[in-house]
């Protein structure tokens, strides 16, 4: 069996934690891994898994590739790049493609979704075998989470034995308890088995132009390439003409070959942040701290409060929510806790960076956090991981200060190539290539003054990049 995590989507019922460059598939849990590592690890323990495919979004891959490492696995593994996000149908159909290249159309395939938790790893194992044995008789299998409340944030299977009657959208909160009483309802999980080549066959009934869309931005997009991982990338003016729909609507709401697998494993989708309160400990007075921040608490009941650098203080004040970051604050009441959502839209609509990352951001190389800004300059701290290089690169619009807080630079400025120690300064004016290195064995930590015209993160060309950036931005 292949097992395929599908890393993508935005959180955005998560924010201000979860950004679109940084969501909630890598966000922590209690046991200090993130989501995206749990499914390394749940599909990781499954004796059928003999090698990992990751879906994910093309900006996503190396903190994917992070994640899979400190999972500590020994799979072989591989990666399938998004330029921009879709549904569940074209993803699944680039691993079906895939799996098939590998390992041949009879090659069971196992869907899982990288912000999902659960918590039964042996039920969800048993679940997982007996989804192989309906796989390997042809039916394209779902697996079906008894419900233990009536959920309308939910889509449902009604089912018969393992046979699905019907897909059912989310339903009222009357619907909801009937189907709860009714014994045969099931809530829909997105997680899916099946032979390979059976939803290859089913998606060119079913969804022709999905099937087609995707083998054709596979086959134009750059060849595989990769260091110790077979990475494809899908070409973005191909992936533009796909359908932008699920799984469900395109191939399994139609299909006669679906069947369905009841299970009770401890399934949670994260999907709000009453949800993840939920996982820490609470206090006396049901109020639940986490994030790292120190709060101090004084007449304050049932209030979910994250903080992450600095103290969060609460007085005479109860169900609320509160989310403290850097550059963002979240205070809602708790019982809107499902419609965070409408504010990301909103940052998103009106182009704010906001929904989009936060001050620190990361990359291949390591992370810069954004310490201030103003007309014509912003300050950066960057830190470059040991053995980590920098892009070779030109900026038309701005020139840059280093200034080494830490550690040793290796800069190249044009064709020279010079050492930088701590407490020791460079300058690279605007139009000269340069690239910096961490050739040392502790991080590399650099204060930057960027000052120009214009200081956007797209005034860049690469020229050269280990990390095989250098076709774009």
């Amino acid at each position: 069996m292949i097992s395929a995590v599908l890393c993508g989507g935005a959180g955005a019922r998560l924010w201000p934690l979860s950004r679109d460059l940084h969501p909630k598939p890598f966000l922590p849990l209690p046991s200090g891994r993130s989501l995206l590592e749990e499914a390394y690890r749940r599909a990781g323990a499954l004796p059928q898994t003999r090698s990992l495919i990751t879906v994910t979004n093309k900006e996503l891959h190396f903190k994917a590739a992070k994640a899979y490492q400190a999972a500590g696995l020994n799979l072989p593994a591989s990666y399938i790049l998004e330029p921009f996000v879709r549904n569940t149908a074209p993803a699944i159909a680039a691993a079906a493609l895939e799996t098939v290249r590998s390992g041949g159309a009879e090659t069971p395939l196992l869907i899982l979704a990288a912000d999902h938790l659960i918590a039964d790893q042996v039920a969800f194992a048993e679940a997982v075998a007996r989804a192989l044995e309906l796989a390997g008789q042809g039916f394209l299998v779902t697996f079906g989470l008894k419900p233990t409340r009536p959920e309308t944030g939910f889509g449902y299977i009604e089912a018969e034995g393992s046979r699905v009657l019907r897909f059912i959208e989310k339903p009222d909160e009357e619907k909801a308890e009937e189907y709860l009483a009714a014994g045969n309802f099931y809530w829909n999980a997105g997680l899916f088995c099946f032979r390979a080549g059976v939803l290859i066959e089913e998606l060119g009934r079913w969804a022709p132009k999905v099937l087609a869309g995707v083998e054709a931005a596979l086959a134009a997009g750059p060849a595989p390439h990769g260091q110790g991982a077979r990475v494809l990338e899908l070409l973005p003016e191909a992936f533009a003409e796909i359908p932008d729909i699920s799984l469900d609507y395109a191939v399994l709401e139609k299909s006669p070959r679906v069947a369905v697998v009841p299970c009770d494993m401890g399934w949670s989708d994260i999907g709000s942040w009453t949800v993840l309160a939920g996982l820490y400990p609470a206090d006396g007075q049901d109020n639940r701290v986490f994030g790292g921040a120190e709060a101090v608490l004084e007449n304050v009941r049932n209030c979910d409060i994250c903080g992450q650098d600095r103290l969060v203080a609460a007085l005479g004040v109860e169900n609320l929510l509160v989310v403290d970051t850097p550059d963002a604050l979240l205070v809602a009441h708790k019982d809107e806790a499902q419609e965070v959502k409408s504010i990301y839209n909103r940052l998103k609509s009106r182009g704010d960076e906001l929904h989009r990352q936060h001050r620190t951001a990361y990359r291949p190389w390591g992370s810069y956090t954004l310490l201030g800004q103003g007309p014509r300059f912003k300050i950066k701290r960057l830190e470059i991981t040991p053995g980590a290089v920098i892009s070779l690169q030109r900026h038309h619009h701005r020139s840059e200060h280093w200034i080494v807080v830490s550690g040793l630079a290796e800069v190249t400025r044009d064709d020279e190539v010079f050492l930088v120690d701590t407490n020791e300064s460079t300058y690279i004016k605007a139009g000269h290539k340069h690239r910096v290195a961490n050739r040392g064995l502790i991080d590399l930590v650099i204060i930057e003054v960027q000052i120009g015209d214009y200081l956007g993160e797209d005034d860049i060309v690469r020229f050269d990049d280990i990390y095989g950036r250098a076709a774009g931005n």
